[in-house]
C-alpha cells in the first residue's frame, strides 16, 4: 500500500529563495531513493506575501520511508546541513505527517 509523506510549510516572504533552493536539493535527492514513486509541490501566497507550501512524496511502503529518512539524515551530515536550525533561523513553521489513502 502506498504511503504519502506530507509536509506543510509556512515560509515568511524573506525566506522564500533559500527555502526553495533547499526544497529543490531535497527533492532531487529523495527522487533517487529506492521506493520513491513521485512527489508534488503546491504553494499559495497569503495576504502578507508569505508562502504556504505543501509537499507530497509518495512512497512504495512504510519501510521505504524509514530507509529514506535514514538516507536523508546521512546526506545532511555529509553536507553539514542542519534542517532544524534553518527552519528556526528563517522563521519557517512545519507540520508533517505520514498518510495513507482513505478507503471508500
Amino acid at each position: 500500500m502506498k504511503h504519502f509523506f506530507i509536509d506543510q510549510f509556512f515560509v515568511p516572504e524573506k525566506a522564500k529563495t533559500e527555502f526553495t533552493e533547499r526544497l529543490n536539493i531535497n527533492r532531487s535527492f529523495i527522487g533517487k531513493l529506492p521506493g520513491f514513486i513521485e512527489d508534488s509541490v503546491y504553494e499559495r501566497t497569503d495576504e502578507q506575501g508569505n508562502i504556504i507550501c505543501i509537499t507530497i512524496a509518495t512512497w512504495r511502503d512504510e519501510d521505504a520511508i524509514k530507509k529514506a529518512r535514514e538516507a536523508v539524515q546521512i546526506e545532511y551530515q555529509r553536507e553539514g546541513f542542519d534542517m532544524p536550525a534553518m527552519i528556526e533561523r528563517l522563521g519557517i513553521k512545519l507540520n508533517r505527517g505520514l498518510y495513507q489513502k482513505m478507503e471508500d
